[in-house]
């Protein structure tokens, strides 16, 4: 009797499982969604709790975009968006009782979720590595993403309730590695130290900036350079560098920006010496010299700026 039990308890369809993985791809929708709606300046705000920058550099750092061209971009977090929504579509298919759990469009189901899992795992993985080692910044968002990836995929093994774990562990593998390699050409692909076509400089001069300019960042530099705000910098200064990463190129090249080392090319090292500028990057707003890296909000505030800042 028994014995009876326990087996009418193995086929019963556990319904824990898939209301974890409905709150969890929820919350990877409302995390990837976010960062996709700033990215296109459709939201206001995005608060990232950690190191300072840390999320901009991430995520408009070349990792961040997967297409971009001069009107429109992609960012990878619609990937993320995309995959966390297709979860959360399965998972609501599986749990309104349409389909008996001994079928095999059920069965179809759950493994559309372990291979999905499986390989957004992987892929988070991967991105994690190139932010800590590559980038070398740190994105609560990015991590939270990984998480959430990972817990599915253990979930929707413990609901799944696969009859042999053979299948299970060559499957999963088989996707793992695919998406692995897959992720590794394209990191490579993108990786800015791996660019053949930049020539390598044979003067004093910073170096090639590698994020891309929303269009909220572009008019805001423009409005620094007509209010005749000036940014002091050094070639050789990582912070001046960090500094032009959280503009990026096009925005940068709006901006009225000082070489202060005496040995730059188009230095104006006695300016910098005159108005006193003792470290980098300095910004000099209404006559007053402020030194450091600032978060461009933070920027915007101490000059006014009344444009969108949705950065």
């Amino acid at each position: 009797m028994a014995l009876k039990t326990l087996k009418s308890r193995s086929k019963k369809d556990l319904k824990w499982p898939k209301i974890i993985i409905a709150i969890l791809s929820t919350i990877g929708i409302v995390d990837t969604g976010s960062i996709t709606l700033k990215n296109w300046g459709l939201f206001t705000s995005l608060s990232c709790p950690g190191t300072q920058n840390g999320c901009e550099a991430v995520l408009n750092s070349p990792w961040g975009t997967l297409f971009e061209n001069n009107d429109f971009n992609i960012p990878l977090s619609l990937a993320g968006f995309i995959t966390y929504l297709s979860i959360l579509v399965i998972t609501i298919i599986l749990s309104v009782n349409l389909i008996s759990p001994k079928e095999t469009l059920n069965k179809f189901l759950w493994w559309l979720i372990f291979i999905i899992s499986s390989a957004s795992s992987t892929f988070s993985f991967l991105l994690l590595n190139i932010m800590f080692f590559k980038i070398q910044a740190y994105c609560f968002f990015c991590i939270l993403s990984a998480i959430l990836s990972f817990s599915i995929f253990i979930i929707s093994i413990i609901g799944a309730k696969f009859e042999s774990r053979e299948p299970m562990i060559f499957r999963g593998f088989i996707v793992a590695i695919s998406v692995l390699l897959g992720g590794l050409i394209w990191s490579n692909n993108v990786d800015p130290s791996n660019a053949i076509d930049i020539p390598i400089p044979t003067e004093n001069i910073s170096p090639v900036i590698t994020t891309s300019s929303s269009p909220q960042k572009i008019k805001f530099a423009k409005f620094l350079r007509e209010n005749n705000i000036v940014m002091y910098s050094a070639y050789w200064c990582p912070h001046c560098h960090d500094q032009k990463q959280l503009f990026g190129k096009e925005a940068v090249k709006e901006l009225t920006v000082i070489e202060c080392a005496n040995d730059g090319k188009d230095n104006q090292f006695e300016l910098c010496q005159t108005k006193g500028i003792s470290g980098f990057p300095s910004w000099e707003i209404n006559g007053e010299i402020y030194s450091g890296t600032r978060d461009l909000n933070d920027l915007a505030k101490m000059t006014s700026y009344q444009g969108n800042s949705n950065f």
